[in-house]
């Protein structure tokens, strides 16, 4: 029995995954949300400003908002991401012995889901989350793209580095699941164009005129008022998110460079014992029936990696947009695989050592972290 466990042992690294999934979440509740629980109690009572959907939201149910509420928040929107991946899994693979492998290698990698629940109240989330909604619904009509549209624009009013973070992935997926399997029209192109500039437009408006208009002074003492317990005053400590300019963020993150680079090379280990599911993508890619298609996916990889590269200048949370990335090449893989292919890929084999080997530390593997690794 212990043979056959060395020899396919993917059940049993299901079932680790699932125990650190749960140690992950132990571990995040028991830390002060600072981040998240700031966002939950900015709203748009001074006027358009960024980053303030989500607590905008909140304010239309209560005026004063617990500490408890961001684990509800976004602990119900993991557990609807592990459910609309676990869909979109079963509708482009199926759960077989031969399949279980590649799940394992995504939704039990320390990009994804463990990271999610690591970062558990940041925003990240809700572009994946998005982004498998529209893998999951059906692209025939111009009423995919404009729920693209939507999606997008949402993203940008959570916060606006979502435009960088998963907007190119959304596009890639309107582009493969839209454009390349219904057809290109003058039509859907000037749909999808006016589309897109009104994303970049609202990008824009918050980026540059989403600042706070009061003083800080009078900020932090609104926030305090919508607090549930005001003397958690700690919890406000990141208030000056609000005021700061894209100047400061950029000037911030290069000072902090020489430091945190020191992580990179553990990124790319990280990377590096996904090998087997980066081998099977490629194998996807190569497989498809039409050059054009191919090449357009190569494109979408690029630009989608130069989006996160953008970002590294300009936001130091390293850790965190290593993840998204990742996740964001899980996510194209899905749509690649709705392609029209010439011939079936293999999947990950499920009984060689090597790839077991790969499996096991990408399942020992509880998290990536937010700024450095773990």
């Amino acid at each position: 029995m212990t043979a056959g466990i060395l020899k396919n042992p993917w059940r049993l690294l299901l079932a680790i995954n699932v125990a650190v999934v749960i140690g992950v979440f132990i571990h995040k509740v028991r830390l002060p949300p600072y981040v998240p629980y700031i966002h939950l109690l900015v709203d748009y009572h001074f006027g358009f400003i960024k980053r303030a959907l989500i607590g905008a939201i909140v304010a239309l149910f209560t005026d004063k908002v617990p500490v408890w509420l961001v684990f509800a928040i976004a602990g119900a929107m993991w557990l609807a991401t592990l459910g609309l991946y676990a869909r979109l899994f079963q509708k482009t693979f199926g759960f077989t012995a031969r399949t279980l492998p590649l799940f394992v290698f995504i939704a039990g990698s320390p990009f994804f889901l463990k990271n999610f629940m690591h970062t558990l109240g940041h925003f990240d989330i809700y572009g994946c989350a998005f982004a498998l909604v529209l893998l999951l619904m059906p692209a025939r009509s111009l009423l995919f793209v404009a729920a693209a549209a939507v999606f997008s624009a949402i993203l940008v009013l959570i916060h606006h580095i979502h435009l960088l973070m998963y907007v190119p992935t959304i596009i890639t997926i309107v582009v493969i699941r839209h454009y390349l399997t219904h057809g290109i029209t003058r039509t859907n192109v000037a749909f999808g164009l006016v589309a897109l500039l009104g994303v970049s437009v609202l990008f824009f408006a918050a980026q540059f005129l989403g600042t706070m208009p009061i003083p800080q002074a009078d900020f932090l003492a609104y926030l305090k008022s919508r607090m549930a317990d005001p003397s958690r005053e700690n919890l406000l400590q990141f208030a000056y998110i609000w005021y700061q300019p894209l100047s400061k963020e950029i000037s911030d993150t290069w000072s902090w460079l020489p430091h945190n680079s020191l992580g990179l090379p553990v990124f790319a280990l990280l990377i590096w014992l996904h090998t087997p599911l980066w081998r099977y993508f490629a194998d996807l890619v190569h497989a498809l029936a039409s050059d054009l298609h191919r090449h357009l996916v190569i494109a979408a990889l690029i630009g989608i990696s130069l989006a996160y590269l953008v970002m590294f200048a300009m936001v130091f949370d390293y850790s965190r947009w290593i993840s998204n990335w990742a996740v964001c090449m899980f996510l194209v893989l899905h749509a690649v695989k709705m392609l029209p292919a010439a011939r079936e890929t293999p999947p990950i084999p499920a009984e060689d050592q090597k790839t077991n080997l790969f499996g096991l530390f990408v399942t020992l593997i509880p998290r990536v972290g937010i700024v450095r690794p773990f």
